[in-house]
């Protein structure tokens, strides 16, 4: 039996090390806009702003990035949307997703229609247009 903390929070139901966490850990690429979508959704979850730069295209990439950890973010899950092109053959790809999280105790969402790109084999955001 699982231990809910080895599952990864991107909510494909896998273990952590065998989903985001390949990615994350830069064992493998993301093979897909949506897996990097994923992946980007547990970094934020994990706090690790290192990747969430890394994976960030550089026409669009910020200098720094601090994930704001005093205003107690929890994040409670991810639900992708719609999912246009961004597969293996492709040179960009759109994932819409809502991303529930809570602050100070309060419930948000955040529902945004992402742009990636894929260049040298890699996925990168690019921006998105918050709903």
């Amino acid at each position: 039996m699982r231990q809910v903390d080895q599952l990864c929070p991107c909510g494909l139901g896998q273990d952590y090390a065998a989903c985001c966490g390949r990615y994350i850990g830069r064992a493998a690429a993301a093979p897909t806009a949506e897996a990097l979508m994923r992946s980007r959704y547990s970094a934020y979850v994990r706090g690790d702003a290192k990747y969430l730069l890394h994976t960030w295209h550089v026409s669009t990439r910020h200098q720094d990035l601090e994930l704001d950890a005093e205003r107690a973010v929890k994040w409670r899950g991810l639900e992708i949307l719609v999912t246009e092109a961004g597969g293996g053959g492709d040179a960009q790809g759109v994932v819409e997703f809502v991303a529930r999280y809570k602050v100070n105790g309060k419930s948000c969402r955040l529902h945004e229609r992402s742009r990636f790109v894929k260049e040298d084999g890699r996925w990168f955001y690019v921006d998105g247009d918050v709903r």
